[in-house]
C-alpha cells in the first residue's frame, strides 16, 4: 500500500528532493513525501480507496500536479512526473563539470586585408562549470587557456602572436576567465557575465552562451554541449600592433570573434583515457 512516483525532468535527469503532496477531493492535506537522491517517491502511508490530486514541487522548477486513484489495495502508482525549470528552460543536473579539451574547441576569428578571416585555435585548456542547484544565476564558470598553443596553421604568424606585439606569452602565459553572474536570454540560451584576464589587462566579457543537451558517453559518464560566442577588441587588451598597408588598409582587424564549442564531463574530474 501507499504512493510511488518518480520525478524528472524533461530530459529525464532525476528531481531529488522534490516534494510530493496529496490532497483528498475536499482539498485536504493526506500525505506529504520527499523524493530521494534518485528522484523516487515510495510512501507507505494508508489511503482510503478514491480519487486524489498530487501535486509536485522543487526549488528551481515550475509545480506540477496531476491525478491518482488510490485502489481497494490502498495503493497508488503516480508514475513519472515531468517537472520543468522555471521560465521553460532545461539545464544539465546541479553540480560540478569539466570541460573536456579533447572534444571541445577555443577558436577565434580575425579580419585580414579587410576582404577574408584569418582562423586560429588554441589547443591547450582547460575548465570547470557549476550548475547551481537552486537559482541557475548562481552558476559559475572558469577557463584557464595556454596562450602558447595559439595555432592559426602558419608557423611564422604563430611566432608573432606569441611575441610581444600581442599575447606576450613569456610575461603573460595564461588567459583567464570567470564567470560574475549568468542571467536568462532565452528558452535555451543565456548570457554568461564575465572578467577575461588577457595580455595583463582584466576587462568584462559577456558570453552568449546556447545550451546543446546532455548524453550518455561511451565511457560511463554523461556529458554536456555548449557554444558560446563573444567580441573582443585588441585595444581593450592592449594589443595596439598593426601594419597598415599603402591603401589605407589595416592588414589585422581590430576586431575578434570568439568561438567556443564545448564539451563538459558530469564531475570534478575527466575519466582515465
Amino acid at each position: 500500500m501507499g504512493l510511488t512516483a518518480k520525478i524528472r525532468t524533461r530530459d529525464g535527469w532525476a528531481v531529488s528532493h522534490a516534494v510530493v503532496t496529496v490532497t483528498d477531493t475536499t482539498g485536504t492535506q493526506v500525505l506529504r513525501a520527499e523524493a530521494d537522491a534518485e528522484g523516487a517517491v515510495r510512501d507507505t502511508t494508508e489511503l482510503a480507496p478514491g480519487a486524489y490530486t498530487v501535486i509536485v514541487t522543487a526549488v528551481g522548477y515550475a509545480p506540477a500536479a496531476c491525478s491518482a486513484i488510490v485502489t481497494a489495495s490502498g495503493r497508488a502508482e503516480v508514475g513519472t512526473v515531468t517537472l520543468a525549470r522555471q521560465g521553460g528552460t532545461e539545464l544539465p543536473p546541479p553540480g560540478p563539470w569539466t570541460i573536456d579539451p579533447v572534444h571541445s574547441s577555443v577558436a577565434a576569428v580575425a579580419q585580414h586585408l579587410g576582404i577574408s578571416s584569418v582562423h586560429g585555435r588554441f589547443t591547450e585548456f582547460g575548465g570547470t562549470i557549476e550548475i547551481a542547484p537552486d537559482d541557475v544565476a548562481k552558476s559559475r564558470v572558469e577557463a584557464v587557456i595556454r596562450a602558447a598553443s595559439v595555432d592559426t596553421g602558419n608557423g611564422m604568424r604563430d611566432t608573432h602572436l606569441r611575441s610581444a606585439d600581442f599575447l606576450d606569452v613569456e610575461r603573460h602565459p595564461e588567459i583567464t576567465y570567470r564567470s560574475t553572474g549568468v542571467t536568462q536570454a532565452g528558452s535555451d540560451r543565456w548570457t554568461v557575465h564575465g572578467e577575461l584576464f588577457l595580455h595583463g589587462v582584466v576587462r568584462p566579457v559577456d558570453l552568449d552562451l546556447a545550451y546543446l543537451g546532455t548524453g550518455a558517453d561511451p565511457w560511463g559518464g554523461t556529458r554536456a554541449a555548449f557554444r558560446a560566442t563573444a567580441e573582443l577588441h585588441r585595444e581593450d587588451f592592449a594589443m595596439n600592433y598593426n601594419q597598415v598597408l599603402q591603401a589605407g588598409i589595416a592588414a589585422i582587424g581590430t576586431t575578434l570573434k570568439v568561438e567556443l564549442d564545448i564539451q563538459a564531463v558530469q564531475g570534478d574530474s575527466l575519466p582515465q583515457a
